[in-house]
């Protein structure tokens, strides 16, 4: 779509939806991007895909973004498709850390999966989900792994025990070389340097 029929659908949007619409924009690469507010958004979702300006039928997407240091912390995306008007619509809402959001199968059943990546990723829950449970990670995880404050190296480790002949978890137990980086290349004898590398000779200096 051109930039003037994206602000056409956006001004159409905001009218339309006055008590869900927080903020429109339209990207300089053709991208429109609509922010609801958290109460309204099953209802903004449905009537976006009801809607004859809009017909978004087709769900792409749903993901989330962790800003730890903003009051609300999570923002939950949708990526909507409109097959009859040939637009797209990305759709945000910030959420705090003990604020749930309604889940969307009812209007696009093809959102469980999703919505259970994102409380699997996150720990983001979503009200009146049939089944709301760990999709990528084991069921007895621990935290969620896109959480900016999720260490990288986990809680557990997972390995298989020769003698116990089954699966065992651990807590990650990190040898005193794991945490020390000096940005030296691992692969000794190489005589051309790695991206990074050029930092040992900088503090050397």
């Amino acid at each position: 779509m051109s930039r003037d029929a994206l602000n056409e659908l956006a001004a159409h949007i905001a009218e339309k939806q006055r008590d869900a619409v927080i903020a429109t924009t339209v990207s300089d690469h053709g991208e429109l991007t609509v922010d609801i507010t958290a109460a309204a958004a099953l209802d903004f979702i449905e009537w976006l895909k009801a809607d004859q300006s809009c017909k978004f039928s087709t769900l792409i997407d749903i993901t989330a973004v962790d800003w730890p240091t903003r009051e609300r912390r999570f923002e939950v995306v949708w990526h909507f498709l409109s097959m009859y008007q040939n637009h797209r619509i990305r759709v945000k809402c910030a959420l705090r850390e003990d604020e749930m959001l309604p889940s969307i199968t009812g209007v696009h059943p093809g959102a469980g999966w999703y919505e259970r990546e994102v409380f699997d990723m996150f720990g983001i829950m979503f009200t009146g989900h049939a089944d709301l449970r760990r999709i990528l990670t084991d069921y007895g995880f621990r935290g969620h792994p896109l959480r900016k404050d999720f260490p990288t190296s986990g809680y557990t480790e997972v390995r298989y025990d020769e003698e116990r002949k089954r699966v065992v978890y651990e807590p990650v137990k990190l040898v005193q070389e794991y945490r020390q980086f000096d940005f030296m290349s691992p692969w000794e004898g190489a005589d051309y340097i790695l991206p990074g590398d050029e930092k040992a000779k900088e503090a050397a200096k």
